[in-house]
């Protein structure tokens, strides 16, 4: 299975790290009889080889010897060689991943065999190779629908039933006779998790064939499937990548898998998703309805809709006694903000008996704040704000406190003067210094708490002409003390100063609050409108904005923005000018060509249009289209922003106001 590898020039080949001549150990170590070894020897295929799926020339050189330990009944562990391969061989045979598509493709018989290998897991990484692979269709099918009728092992049928679902997808020419299988084996006498795995590659390739009932279908055999469920095989337990993921999966990674395809082939039937999700909520497995906390996050963060019901069951799992299945239920919670308002009683009411739950205290590094208590206060509700007062009055006040306090609105009012004094405390040479100022002075700008003028000065004082995270605080103090208006008087000297550093728009801004005297701060604004740095164009034109008419001579310039090849600009460009001069002719086209352009600003449109009242009428077909859209904004597959949620829902808001519905 080695035959000729120390006659390929590893050296010269490269892979995620340089050259790979560290390779030929990797592919040694998958045939060790070490478990761990093995385990490591995967994990570095996985971290350098194929790191995050790219294939490199050491990659493609790999191929025939995978292949080579995936044919030999000694080597262990095949079935993850045979995986490694499927990820290797893509579903791309096209572009740039052509060469190990057709590499993969042109060792395609060798899968045959492995349908009927000893070794389960090998016979269930088979079907998922045949299919991608394998260019016979006909041939593929009946090998499929041979092994459905002598398999034995749960999870290879399940992998042959997926298998099938694939097929149907790939080769919708051949898929009738799958379809016909797949029906089948939804239906009684098949076990409760291969019929949910039939309706889940139903719903995905032949969704006409769903039963009427999918969701109650769904719900009662989870459930009679967790009545039946086992453990699966033990696994080493290893510290490597591969080790950490296998033990971030759920404890039923494969009912996990199987709501989770169903959920995905649902896509955006939203009512029958939050159907099936109450149904996983309500299960009486604790595991089924952790699996459901994590799934729902994905539909909380994707669709617009009336999320009630879940939010409130997952509120309800809160008081489980699985601990695994409560901080999901935080987590998940603590993203929602004000959507997280129907658990707000049952987030209150467990800070109120584990006050224990509203610090985190880390086995390394600072406090911060409790998941309970970040939710609670993130949805807006006021039964946080005594909480928020015994953390601040404690020996340790944690840094990101001051963030959630701006969610709080005015019922916040009262943590003022601790917040104050919080800042006072911030010991100006402290590495994390950035942190928790930032906060603090965040929650202080949006109280509007004058009285924490001399602490601010303090803070901008102790970091002049600051750069980088010093810059961050520099920013931060200068925006409060605009905030603050004229009773911010006493800083006049120190924002002249800083009318000459990297923060002069801010800075100009800030004073122009306190003063209210443009013929200081214009032409400063002025000339940062000109700078070479995107960012102090933008920031300079949110600054002229503000100035109003006072700001008539930077139209010239503005105009010339709203041409800019940068989004932002020609957005920051167009609110300016239209805040400046009024005239909407030249604003209107750049907000509509924005609005497609990147989603991200449609936000800030939304806001404009608000202000320009009918002048804006022209664009109401954007506002009115975007109420009317399930999807959100910015969803996205496969990870999203800490705040997308929040920003969506704002955008929603920021329409129905430019609408006259606010």
């Amino acid at each position: 299975m080695f035959t000729g590898i120390d006659e390929v020039d590893w050296a010269s080949l490269r892979h995620a790290y340089g050259s790979a001549k560290d390779v030929p150990a990797l592919l040694r170590g998958l045939a060790s009889a070490d478990p761990a070894e093995r385990e490591i020897a995967l994990d570095g295929m996985y971290g350098s080889v194929h790191h995050q799926g790219h294939v490199y020339d050491s990659t493609l050189a790999c191929v025939p010897f995978l292949f080579g330990l995936m044919a030999r009944a000694e080597v262990p562990d095949r079935g993850g060689i045979v995986e490694l391969l499927v990820s290797i061989g893509g579903e791309c045979a096209s572009g740039s991943c052509a060469p190990a598509h057709a590499a993969v493709r042109a060792g395609a018989e060798a899968f045959i065999a492995l349908t009927g290998d000893p070794d389960a897991l090998v016979r269930g990484a088979a079907p998922r190779a045949l299919v991608r692979f394998l260019d016979e269709p006909a041939r593929v099918l009946d090998l499929l629908r041979q092994r459905l009728t002598v398999e034995r092992d749960g999870r290879v049928l399940l992998a042959l039933t997926e298998g099938l679902g694939q097929f149907v997808r790939r080769h919708p020419g051949h898929a009738a006779a799958a379809v016909d299988l797949l029906t089948a084996q939804s239906a009684p006498p098949y076990h409760p998790g291969l019929r949910l795995a039939a309706l889940g590659q139903l719903a995905l390739g032949a969704p006409d064939r769903l039963p009427a009932d999918l969701v109650p279908t769904v719900v009662q055999l989870l459930r009679d499937r967790s009545e039946q469920r086992c453990g699966g095989p033990d696994r080493a337990e290893t510290d490597t990548l591969v080790g950490r993921i296998r033990r971030l999966r759920p404890s039923d990674e494969e009912g996990s898998h199987l709501l989770r395809t169903l959920h995905t082939a649902l896509g955006g039937r939203v009512a029958d998703r939050i159907a099936l999700l109450s149904g996983q909520l309500t299960s009486p497995d604790p595991i089924d309805r952790c699996n459901a906390v994590w799934m729902s996050a994905a539909l909380f963060r994707e669709w617009r809709a009336d999320h009630s019901e879940p939010v409130a069951l997952i509120g309800a799992q809160l008081w489980a006694e699985q601990d695994q299945l409560r901080d999901a239920s935080v987590s998940v919670l603590s993203e929602l903000f004000e959507l997280a308002a129907p658990a707000a009683d049952d987030l209150a009411a467990l800070l109120t008996e584990q006050p224990g739950l509203r610090v985190h205290r880390w086995e390394r590094g600072a406090p911060t704040l409790g998941g309970p208590l970040k939710a609670l206060a993130r949805s807006g509700d006021p039964r946080a704000v005594p909480l928020l007062a015994e953390v601040l009055a404690g020996p340790v006040v944690p840094d990101d406190l001051g963030q959630v306090i701006v969610h709080l609105g005015g019922s916040a009012a009262p943590l003022a003067p601790a917040l104050r004094r919080g800042l006072g405390r911030v010991a100006l040479d402290s590495p994390d210094v950035t942190d928790r100022a930032v906060a603090l002075l965040s929650a202080l700008r949006a109280l509007g708490h004058t009285e924490a003028v001399p602490q601010v000065l303090r803070l901008l004082r102790g970091a002049p002409g600051g750069v980088g995270p010093r810059e961050a605080v520099v920013a931060n103090a200068v925006r409060a003390l605009g905030s603050f208006g004229p009773a911010a008087r006493a800083a006049v000297p120190d924002l002249r100063r800083l009318l000459n550093t990297g923060c002069a728009a801010v800075a100009a801004g800030a004073l122009w609050s306190v003063e209210g005297d443009a013929s200081t701060v214009l032409p400063v604004l002025l000339q940062e409108l000109a700078h070479e740095q995107t960012g102090h164009r933008r920031a300079a034109a949110a600054e002229l904005a503000r100035l109003g008419p006072e700001a008539r001579p930077a139209l010239p310039a503005l105009r010339r923005m709203t041409e800019s090849d940068r989004v932002w600009e020609r957005t920051s460009a167009a609110c300016a000018f239209w805040r400046i001069g009024g005239d909407p002719e030249p604003v209107l086209p750049v907000l509509r060509a924005a609005w497609s352009e990147n989603p991200r600003t449609r936000g800030t449109t939304a806001a404009l249009l608000t202000e320009m009242g009918p002048a804006g009428a022209p664009l109401r077909d954007l506002v009115t289209t975007e109420l009317a859209t399930p999807r959100r904004h910015m969803a996205r597959t496969g990870g999203y922003g800490s705040h997308d949620i929040l920003k969506d829902e704002r955008l929603l808001r920021r329409c129905r106001e430019a609408l006259g519905d606010g």
